[in-house]
């Protein structure tokens, strides 16, 4: 049967260019912490995957720390960056769990928790980060974009709010003889979902800390990638080790770097041109075959490319799944992370779904090897899908 593959949010499919890249890390067997040769060949293998990331963000080699994965970096960057003389952090309700369980742990620890609003699409009010802001900030995290319903949020224009705030304390800690650069509130962003689709220049993001991984983008599971900016001094949380600059101890997964630099390498920018495409080809087609569905998170703009998010009223997501499953369609929910939870999905009820759409949503998220072929099979069975649903539930 064929099968057809919608769940690229979750974990993209490794690219054979990267798998190679792989298996020749795995042969590369020496420490790259050890002086003895096999040692020094490792390490010159890390600086030079370690320069392909920093050159694919803008950002300087010893500015990248690796990590085990999107969710390490994110606890990393949200617990490492706090400090109790600035007690207040500010977020979203749409994050992604690694980033809000982290905050949650914290906001048990004493600090305050101020979240931002979102309207209905998704979107952040820059404006509203403006007024949130004071002097007891330390950290302020905004997702780059929703892993569940696609949103693209302001960061260039939070992150110049954030930074003209920074300049204005300075000020005034100048005129009061306190004098130093300012490193908060630190802006944190995560781009786990934007690393393949949108501009991850961090001179245009204006962030501090950015978070993507391997999965996401073609590459190898088991590797995150944390950018801390110069001059941003994080506390670490996995000790044991100097490996990344203190920051993270543990022999670097040194085959998942090299795969993870690899698909960063072959990544091209018309793969969103024609992701695009078909995303709006595909939601327009299926409007028109089921009026009733609702289509979650922005329309067109300022909606990731490869991302698709339907609710279908009163039916729920995990029968759809199955039936799906059936037809070797393979989607998925919403945030892998969480989507064998019973709850309906925080992002959707923070946006304002009704409560009759909650439960039949559905993430379609395409890929390279996504074609208009696979979303014409798609088109031709899943109101059939729906059509069953519906009788059965009848039925019952």
């Amino acid at each position: 049967m064929k099968t057809i593959y919608l769940d690229n949010a979750a974990a993209a499919p490794i690219d054979a260019r990267v798998q190679k890249e792989v298996d020749r890390g795995m042969k590369i067997y020496g420490n790259p912490s050890s002086f003895n040769n096999s040692g020094r060949k490792a390490a010159n293998e890390l600086t030079k995957a370690r320069l392909k990331v920093a050159r694919f963000l803008g950002a300087h080699p010893e500015e990248i720390v690796f990590t085990a994965s999107g969710s390490e970096a994110n606890n990393l960057a949200i617990q490492g960056a706090v400090n109790s003389d600035q007690e207040t952090l500010i977020t979203t309700p749409i994050e992604h769990p690694s980033v809000l369980e982290p905050i949650k742990k914290l906001e048990k620890e004493g600090y305050k928790v101020r979240y931002l609003p979102v309207d209905r699409y998704g979107f952040v009010d820059s404006k509203s980060v403006q007024n949130m802001l004071t002097a007891h900030c330390s950290l302020v995290s905004v997702m780059y974009a929703n892993n569940e319903i696609g949103t693209i949020e302001p960061i260039n224009k939070i992150g110049k709010i954030i930074k003209e705030f920074r300049k204005g304390l300075e000020i005034r800690n100048s005129k009061l003889e306190i004098h130093g650069k300012l490193a908060w509130p630190i802006f944190h962003v995560d781009a786990c979902q934007a690393a393949g689709c949108l501009n991850m220049n961090v001179n245009n993001l204006q962030a501090d800390l950015i978070t993507f991984n391997g999965s996401k983008i073609g590459g190898p599971r088991g590797i995150g990638v944390l950018y801390v900016r110069r001059g941003i001094n994080l506390n670490p949380f996995i000790l044991g080790g100097g490996q990344e600059k203190g920051l993270r101890a543990g022999t670097e997964n040194l085959p998942a770097i090299l795969g993870l630099a690899k698909a960063i390498e072959i990544m091209s920018r018309n793969e969103s041109v024609k992701l695009t495409k078909l995303r709006d080809y595909f939601i327009g087609k299926l409007k028109m075959t089921l009026p009733e569905i609702k289509i979650n998170g922005p329309v067109r703009e300022s909606r990731l490319p490869n991302n698709i998010n339907i609710s279908i009223p009163k039916l729920d997501s995990e029968n759809l799944l199955l039936e799906l499953d059936k037809y070797g369609i393979y989607a998925g929910s919403g945030s892998a992370c969480t989507s064998r939870a019973v709850e309906p999905s925080h992002v959707l009820k923070a946006i304002g779904v009704e409560k009759k759409y909650l439960s039949g949503a559905l993430r379609l998220s395409m890929g390279r090897q996504t074609t208009k072929k696979d979303l014409d099979y798609v088109l031709k069975v899943f109101p059939k899908i729906v059509s069953d649903l519906k009788n059965r539930y009848k039925n019952n």
